[in-house]
C-alpha cells in the first residue's frame, strides 16, 4: 500500500513550477522529500539526487527499488566511490556531491534533466559549488530540499519557486541534562554520562538513537555499553550498533531495519538527515560534532557544539513512529549557532578550486550564497599555481585536468605525476590511498616485542610511509599489527582504481621501489614537504614556513632512527593551541631522510657566516646551508673576492680589526637617521642625500671604494680613513645634547632608543650596580616625549 506522506500536498505545485523554474523545497524531518520527489521529477525526464552522504544515497536508492516506496517501479540506482549500480536508462540516480561534480566536468550533466540537491542546508562545499556551477549554466531544472535552511535567501539566489511541506512528526518531550541553562555541550566525561542515561531509560523504550561527534566517541560507548549490557541484560537482548561513514553494510542495515531485538544506536550526524530509523523512541543529543575550521591559514578538525538547526534535526529523529523523548547534555539556553556554517566559509580552497576549472567555470567569478574569504580564496589560487595546476589567468592547465582525475587530494595527485617512473609512481599511490580514506588505517605497536616485530617486518624500508604502503600491498597482515579491516578494504580499493586510472600494474603484482630514490624524488617534487628537527625542542620539526609536533603515534624517532635530523612530513593533523591563533600541528607520517640529501637536492640556501684567522694573515670563512632557521651544512673557502668584502665588514663589526671604528659609526649613523626622521634635515647644508643608512651597507661600499680586496689590505688603513659625513659638524653638538644616544648617571649606564612614530624614548640599561630605577629628573628633558625604561624584560613608564 503507497502510504499518504505530508510531502504529498505539494506534488501538483512542484510539477507545475517544475517545468517553469528552479525550486527550493522547505519540508520538515519525516515529511517524505527524499523520497518522492525524484520519482515525481522523473515524469519529466531523467533526474540525478545529489545526497551529501553515501549511508543516505545507498540507502533511499535501495529503499525506492521497492514496490511499497516505489509501485510504479520507475528505475532507480545510485553511484558512490567505487561502486555504481545503475545504466544509461535508469531514470533516477542518487549520487554523493564528488560524484556529481566530476560526471559535471565530463560531459555537463547532459544525460539528466533535473538535478535534486538534498539536505542541501548541511552546505558542504561540493553542493554549494555543484548548486553554483549549474545555476551559472542555466541548463538543468534545479531543486533544492532542506529541513532547516534559512531557505528565503536560497530562493534569492537561485530566484526560484518556495515550496513548504509539514512534518510527520509526534510529540517529543525534550529534557535538558546539564548544570545550567547556559551550559553548552562538552566532551567532558562523555562515554560515562551516555553509559548512564541509557541505563535509566532503556527499559522503558523502544529503540535508543545516541548522537555523538565521531566514530572514536562511538568505539568507546559501543565498547562500554557492551560491557554493561553483558553485566545487567542478557546479551541477546539488546542490539549496539554504530552508525557513522564507515560503517560495513551489515551494520548500516541492522541499523536501518526494525528488529525484535531493542536497538541502541550510537551515530554521528549522518543520522541527522535522509535516513528513516525506525522504532526510535529516545534521543541522546551530546550536543557535539567534529567540524572544520580555518585558523591561521590552516583547516583544523576540532570538536564543536552542533548548531540549533542540528538539534532541531536530531530531536526529529524520535516521533518518526510515536511519542518520543529527546535527552539533551546541555543547557536550555546555551548559546547555540542558528545554523551550521558553510564548509565554504571554513576550510581551504584548492580542492574547490581545482574542480570548479576542471568544469570551466572560473571559482573567483562564480555566484555563492556566501562571499568566499579574499584571503583563502588567494592562498588556494597560489597553491594551484605552485603545482603548474593553473594559469595566471585562471585557467585550468591539462596536468590540472590530470590531477582532477585522480580522488584525491590535489597535493597528492600532484605527487604521483610528478614521480619519475612507474615504480615511484605506484608506492606514492599506495601511500595516498592509505592517507585518504575517512578514518586512520593502523596504529603503530607500543610494546617493545611488536615494535622490533614490525622493524623485521619492514626492514631497510622502515618508517610510517612504507609501513603504510606495505599494508595497502599485502594480502594478509601479521595478527600483531593493529589494522582497521575496513579502512584497509577501502584503501586498496582506492589503490586499485587509481591504478587502473594512469594504467598502472595492479596491486597484486605491485612494483618493488627503493625507499631513498622514491623519498629523493618526492623531495624534488614539493621541497616544502621537507622538515628539519629542532635543535633544542626536539619532538618540533620546522619547513621554514610551519612547524609541526610529531604524533605519539609515529615510527619516527623509534629504535633506529633516533639520531635523524630531517624528515619527509607527508601527512599532518591540526588541532587549535592555547592561543586564539596558534595551531598545534601533529605530524602524523614522517619519513626520515638525511641531511646530506638534502644538500644534494640543493635544499636551503647558502649565506656567509664566521671568518676565522687560519694562520699568520690567512683567514676563511665559513659558507653555511640553511635551512628553517637551521645550519645543515658548512663549507670552509679562503677569503677572496666579494667574500672578501663581507668578512672584513663582519671583522670590523665585530671589532677585530680597526678598533674603535664599529662603535663610532653605529652611533653616527644612529644619529643621522634620528636626525632624518624628526624632520631635522635641509638640503643647503646637509653635504649627503636624505637616506637612512644601513652600517654594513654602507661599510661594504666604503671598502669597495677604498680598493680594498683582502684581508691583508685592510692592514694599509686605520680607522681615520672611514669618516661618515652626516650632520653638520656645526649642528652636532646641540643635535647629540638635546638627543643623546646614551645616558651615564654615576652608578649606571643606559642606551636611548626613540620610536618617533609613537614620540616615546626608551632607556635601555647597559650595565652599573644601581638597584633603583632612575627618577625623570635625572634624565635628559625630552619635552613632549613619553619616556620608558626597560631592564631585561621589565619596562615600566617615568613620569
Amino acid at each position: 500500500m503507497y502510504s499518504s506522506l505530508p510531502i504529498d500536498s505539494i506534488k501538483s505545485d512542484f510539477l507545475a513550477a517544475l517545468s517553469q523554474q528552479h525550486i527550493v523545497v522547505e519540508a520538515e524531518t519525516g515529511s517524505g522529500k527524499s523520497t518522492r520527489l525524484p520519482l515525481w521529477a522523473a515524469e519529466l525526464g531523467r533526474v540525478l539526487v545529489v545526497e551529501p552522504r553515501r549511508v543516505a544515497c545507498t540507502s533511499l536508492a535501495e529503499y525506492l527499488t521497492t514496490k511499497a516506496a516505489n509501485p510504479s517501479l520507475i528505475s532507480v540506482g545510485y553511484a558512490i566511490r567505487f561502486e555504481q549500480h545503475f545504466d544509461a536508462s535508469t531514470q533516477v540516480v542518487f549520487a554523493t556531491p564528488g560524484v556529481a561534480l566530476r560526471w559535471l566536468s565530463d560531459d555537463q550533466l547532459a544525460h539528466f534533466d533535473t538535478v535534486i540537491i538534498d539536505e542541501f542546508h548541511e552546505r558542504r562545499w561540493d553542493t554549494d559549488l555543484l548548486l553554483a556551477l549549474l545555476k551559472q549554466r542555466q541548463s538543468h531544472r534545479l531543486v533544492a530540499t532542506s529541513a532547516t535552511m534559512d531557505s528565503q535567501r536560497l530562493v534569492e539566489y537561485l530566484e526560484a519557486t518556495h515550496l513548504h511541506a509539514a512534518g510527520r512528526n509526534f510529540m517529543v518531550d525534550v529534557y535538558y541534562h546539564a548544570n545550567d541553562n547556559q551550559t553548552m555541550p562538552s566532551g567532558d566525561h562523555l562515554e560515562q554520562r551516555i553509559v548512564k542515561l541509557v541505563s535509566q531509560h532503556y527499559d522503558t523504550h523502544q529503540d535508543i538513537l545516541v548522537f555523538l561527534p565521531g566514530r572514536k566517541e562511538i568505539t568507546a560507548v559501543t565498547q562500554a555499553l557492551r560491557r554493561y549490557f553483558t553485566d545487567a541484560v542478557a546479551a541477546d537482548e539488546m542490539d549496539v550498533i554504530p552508525l557513522h561513514a564507515s560503517v560495513t553494510d551489515d551494520e548500516r542495515q541492522r541499523a536501518l531495519t526494525a528488529s525484535e531485538k531493542q536497538r541502541i544506536i550510537l551515530a554521528t550526524n549522518v543520522a541527522e538527515t535522509s535516513l528513516t530509523i525506525p522504532g526510535v523512541t529516545l534521543i541522546i543529543d551530546s550536543g557535539l560534532e567534529r567540524r572544520t575550521h580555518q585558523r591561521n591559514g590552516r583547516t583544523v578538525l576540532l570538536l564543536h557544539a552542533i548548531s540549533n538547526a542540528s538539534a532541531e534535526q536530531r530531536k526529529g529523529r524520535a516521533g518518526r513512529v510515536k511519542d518520543g523523548v529527546c535527552i539533551r547534555l546541555y543547557g536550555k539556553a546555551a548559546p547555540l549557532e542558528r545554523l551550521t556554517p558553510a564548509e565554504l566559509q571554513r576550510e581551504e580552497l584548492v580542492e574547490p578550486y581545482l574542480a570548479a576549472l576542471c568544469c570551466d567555470a572560473q571559482f573567483s567569478q562564480l555566484s555563492f550564497i556566501d562571499s568566499l574569504p579574499e584571503k583563502t580564496l588567494a592562498s588556494a589560487f597560489q597553491a594551484l599555481q605552485a603545482m603548474n595546476a593553473v594559469t595566471e589567468d585562471e585557467v585550468v592547465t591539462d596536468y590540472g585536468r590530470r590531477l582532477y582525475q585522480l580522488p584525491i587530494d590535489s597535493l597528492f595527485a600532484h605527487l604521483i605525476t610528478a614521480m619519475p617512473d612507474r615504480r615511484h609512481q605506484e608506492a606514492m599511490v599506495d601511500l595516498a590511498a592509505a592517507l585518504s580514506i575517512p578514518q586512520k588505517l593502523w596504529q603503530p605497536p607500543k610494546s617493545e616485542q611488536d615494535q622490533h616485530a614490525l622493524w623485521l617486518w619492514l626492514g631497510q624500508q622502515y618508517c610510517d610511509a612504507t609501513a603504510l604502503i606495505k599494508i595497502v600491498r599485502a594480502d594478509v597482515v601479521p595478527e600483531w599489527l593493529t589494522v582497521d579491516d575496513n579502512m584497509r578494504v577501502e584503501a586498496r580499493l582506492l589503490a586499485a582504481k587509481m591504478r587502473e586510472v594512469l594504467q598502472l600494474p595492479q596491486l597484486e603484482v605491485a612494483s618493488a621501489f627503493r625507499r631513498q630514490s622514491w623519498i629523493e624524488a618526492v623531495m624534488a617534487a614539493v621541497p616544502e614537504l621537507v622538515y628539519v628537527r629542532r635543535e633544542r625542542r626536539r619532538q618540533a620539526l620546522g619547513n621554514g614556513f610551519n612547524e609541526v609536533t610529531l604524533s605519539r603515534d609515529t615510527l619516527f624517532g623509534i629504535e633506529h632512527d633516533q639520531s635523524t635530523e630531517a624528515a619527509v612530513v607527508f601527512d599532518k593533523f591540526a588541532l587549535p593551541g592555547k592561543g586564539i591563533k596558534q595551531n598545534i600541528v601533529l605530524a602524523t607520517c614522517v619519513a626520515p631522510v638525511t641531511l646530506s640529501q638534502m644538500v644534494a637536492l640543493d635544499l636551503g640556501d647558502k649565506q656567509q657566516g664566521q671568518t676565522v684567522e687560519a694562520g699568520a694573515g690567512h683567514f676563511q670563512t665559513a659558507i653555511e646551508r640553511v635551512y628553517a632557521g637551521r645550519v645543515i651544512d658548512t663549507q670552509w673557502q679562503d677569503v677572496s673576492g666579494e667574500a672578501a668584502g663581507v668578512a672584513i665588514v663582519d671583522l670590523i663589526l665585530a671589532n677585530e680589526v680597526l678598533e674603535g671604528l664599529a662603535a663610532r659609526l653605529s652611533i653616527d649613523i644612529k644619529q643621522w637617521n634620528l636626525y632624518l626622521g624628526l624632520g631635522r634635515y635641509q638640503a643647503d647644508i646637509c653635504q649627503r642625500e636624505p637616506e637612512v643608512i644601513d652600517l654594513a651597507l654602507w661599510l661594504s661600499q666604503q671598502i669597495a671604494d677604498l680598493g680594498i680586496e683582502t684581508i691583508d689590505d685592510i692592514a694599509l688603513f686605520s680607522a681615520e680613513d672611514f669618516i661618515f659625513e652626516g650632520i653638520p659638524d656645526w649642528e652636532r653638538e646641540e643635535f647629540d645634547n638635546q638627543y643623546p644616544h646614551s645616558v651615564n648617571l654615576n652608578d649606571f649606564e643606559m642606551r636611548i632608543e626613540y620610536q618617533i612614530s609613537r614620540k616615546t624614548v626608551i632607556a635601555h640599561y647597559q650595565q652599573g650596580n644601581r638597584k633603583q630605577d632612575p627618577k625623570r629628573w635625572e634624565l635628559p628633558r625630552w619635552q613632549g616625549w613619553r619616556i620608558k625604561y626597560k631592564k631585561a624584560s621589565r619596562t615600566i613608564d617615568i613620569h
